[in-house]
């Protein structure tokens, strides 16, 4: 029952207390019951046993509610001297992130890892055109916003008789303020708003069909589940063990590792191949070594000779001319002569640990099909929730996974190689042209020609390998950059290719599209240039609007379906949906670099990485009984443990530090001078959008999400 409220007081009885009637023992939870003329007496009393009662249950309740009250203001108090803690923890690390000093701009020449030529240097004319862009936006809105300020408080409300009949006056009015105000809303009406809402238009049917396109995926994947369809080996397929005696499909397998100045990760991806369940004269590993550290190349190479004295069968390479990054090292290797005695070839990024059984769950399902050129597996992450940036990288990537490649392989046959985790079929590599290093995304470049090759591909999604996330903004930053740009200089490079090949018109137009434009160029172009650019300009220009479904209702719908393949991400969907915004920054930046071939095109920066996970597992074998276990030989157990306090200690001394991202920063101020200029329209929603997403281009612009870098 719902508690009633109706308070009854009889003539010359005011202020007499109220019957509570307990029906829920849960405090928070009372009954409030109208007395009946039976429970006033003069005096407010009641001497009867019934009366005594009564008292004693309106005292006792009366304490219920006290405490009930008490408690819930301790909570209060709780959270505002949480939020208290949190305000000023985030005071103090902004601080130091202003007193660092360090920008975006002043470390990348110091940090980068490109030692292979000039043309890596982005031109620093050509690198400060989108700063300057976003600074005369930023100083423009600024002005205008005092503009605007000025003339609310003067009473020119828009669409109020005094803006109209300031419309119509002659341009020499009493003042020089009316006078400069009259022309810039007559400049903004005739010749601002009808482009800006043109582009504005422009870039919201992008948005819609962008959205389709992300609807009709996720129906795609909808009825993959529901029909439950999954690539299976045909019959004969599965691999045995070849001990047992029985027959097997055991071809040859290589397995090269390529790695480059990741000495915090190279045991773990090392011990994880060599522990792969496959017979032993089947198998090669190839271990690539492009460091131009000779600590870590001795590092390796010690590494490898230790599973070799294991009886593993691995080798050791280490390039001389060190030309083409990943796509150069894997084409040196297949230019091996013992290449040829192999079938097949799976690829593993360094931090990369596939399963013992990843072979026997891969390899069957190129028996019988030779169509079949690429197996590729899904990724799963071994610190999705170290922080929030892994988390917010974890929904993104379990969304093109478990929908991208899974529908694009079921329906299709073709999807973009990830670059590891996946086997290829080594005649359709050399049929496809082998390893280019025209671009930076040689695992796309490899999956495009050997698609129009005529070679079909097919993605398990119940097959995972474990790898690790950028824990760091400036590592996620710069892997952003790359996967971003290369997609874009393959396009300009097989346009005329793909529209010359022999595959169908639906498949050309998939590939041109779907693939290329529409997910590739499209997609960060209106993000940033509807959410970043337009939206804020409509604040200044009202006359040029955007429908709240725009703003609000379709990202919120389409955030809820990009987080449904990770349902425990739900919590983090309102600040997935404004980081991806955030992010379009980058991403356009780098989508531009490409497309038009600038210096930051060509730019390689290897994904730091952490090491946690291999550092972790080593921990856990020192403690356990001295055994042969999955990833380190016994007798260097004590050894190892000392190099990782050794390297925990030196990682101690080391300063950390985070830079401060201008483009960020300067589109922060824009966004929340914008919200600030929507309050004076009374736009409710925008200014929600806007607040809060400057908000989050000010924490990202300050490098307050990931971990530190050092």
């Amino acid at each position: 029952m719902a508690p009633s409220f109706d308070w009854w007081a009889k003539e010359g009885h005011k202020g007499t207390p109220v019957v509570v009637k307990m029906e829920n023992p849960n405090w928070s939870m009372v009954e409030l019951e109208s007395p009946s003329e039976e429970d006033f007496l003069i005096g407010g009393g009641d001497s009867t046993p019934s009366g005594r009662t009564r008292d004693k249950g309106r005292n006792k309740n009366a304490k219920q509610l006290t405490w009930v009250l008490l408690l819930k203001a301790h909570k209060a108090a709780g959270c505002l001297t949480s939020i208290a803690a949190a305000t000023l923890a985030l005071a103090s690390a902004v601080r130091r992130r202003v007193a660092s000093g360090r920008t975006d701009a002043d470390a990348d020449d110091a940090e980068t890892d490109n030692p292979r030529g000039s043309r890596d240097k982005e031109n620093p004319t050509v690198k400060s055109r989108i700063y300057a862009c976003i600074k005369v936006f930023l100083w423009l809105s600024i002005l205008l916003l005092g503009f605007e300020v000025a003339a609310y408080f003067k009473g020119w409300h828009f669409g109020a008789p005094e803006l109209q009949y300031l419309l119509a006056a002659p341009l020499g009015v009493k003042d020089v303020f009316n006078s400069l105000y009259s022309r810039w809303v007559l400049i903004r009406v005739e010749y601002l708003a009808p482009p800006l809402q043109f582009l504005a238009n422009v870039c919201i049917v992008l948005f819609l069909i962008q959205s389709v396109d992300r609807l009709v995926l996720c129906l795609g994947c909808f009825w993959i589940k529901f029909k439950k369809i999954k690539p299976v080996p045909k019959e004969g397929g599965a691999a045995v063990d070849p001990e047992s005696g029985e027959n097997g499909f055991f071809p040859m397998v290589l397995v090269q590792i390529p790695m480059c100045n990741e000495k915090e990760v190279y045991q773990q991806s090392i011990a994880a191949v060599c522990n792969l369940d496959w017979p032993k004269s089947c198998l090669l590993i190839q271990v690539l070594d492009d460091s131009d550290d000779p600590t870590t190349q001795t590092l390796i190479k010690e590494e490898v000779q230790k599973w070799q004295q294991e009886g593993a069968n691995i080798l050791y390479r280490h390039r001389v001319i060190r030309d083409g990054y990943k796509a150069g090292n894997l084409k040196s290797a297949m230019n091996c002569s013992y290449v040829k005695d192999y079938e097949f070839v799976a690829i593993f990024d360094a931090d990369f640990q596939p399963t013992p059984d990843f072979l026997r769950r891969t390899v069957p399902h190129f028996k019988d099909n030779e169509e079949l050129g690429l197996v590729q597996a899904r990724w799963s992450f071994v610190n999705k929730d170290e922080n929030l940036l892994t988390r917010l990288q974890n929904i993104n990537l379990s969304f093109h996974f478990e929908v991208e490649q899974q529908v694009n392989g079921i329906f299709i046959n073709f999807f973009g190689f990830n670059g590891t985790a996946g086997i290829w079929r080594i005649k359709a590599l050399e049929d496809a042209g082998g390893w280019l290093e025209r671009t930076t995304v040689e695992d796309m470049d490899i999956a495009v020609r050997a698609h129009l090759r005529g070679w079909k591909f097919v993605f398990l999604n119940d097959v995972e390998c474990q790898c690790e996330l950028p824990e760091s903004y400036e590592a996620y930053r710069k892997q952003q950059h790359r996967w971003h740009s290369g997609p874009m200089q393959l396009f300009r490079l097989c346009l005329l290719d793909i529209i010359r090949s022999k595959i169908s018109v639906w498949k050309k137009f998939n590939m041109i599209f779907l693939f290329f434009l529409l997910r590739k160029l499209i997609l960060p172009f209106y993000s940033f240039t509807l959410f970043c650019i337009i939206l804020p300009m409509t604040m200044f220009v009202p006359e040029a609007e955007l429908p709240a479904w725009v703003v609000c209702y379709i990202p919120a719908t389409m955030s809820f379906l990009n987080i449904l393949p990770a349902p425990k991400s739900f919590p983090f969907i309102v600040p997935y949906l404004l980081f991806e915004n955030t992010m379009s920054v980058t991403k356009f930046n780098a989508m531009i670099s490409g497309l038009f071939q600038l210096g930051s095109a060509y730019e390689w920066v290897v994904t730091k990485k952490s090491g946690r996970s291999s550092e972790g597992d080593l921990m856990a074998l020192v403690d356990k009984e001295p055994k042969h276990q999955r990833g380190v030989s016994v007798p260097d157990l004590e050894e190892m443990k000392e190099e990782i306090q050794k390297q925990e200690k030196l990682a101690s001394r080391k300063k950390k530090h985070n830079r401060i991202y201008v483009k960020e920063l300067s589109l922060a101020f824009l966004l929340l001078t914008a919200s600030a200029r929507s309050l004076l329209s009374a736009q409710g929603i925008h200014f929600y959008f806007l607040l809060f997403q400057g908000i989050s281009f000010l924490l990202v612009g300050l490098d307050l999400i990931g971990e530190q870098v050092e």
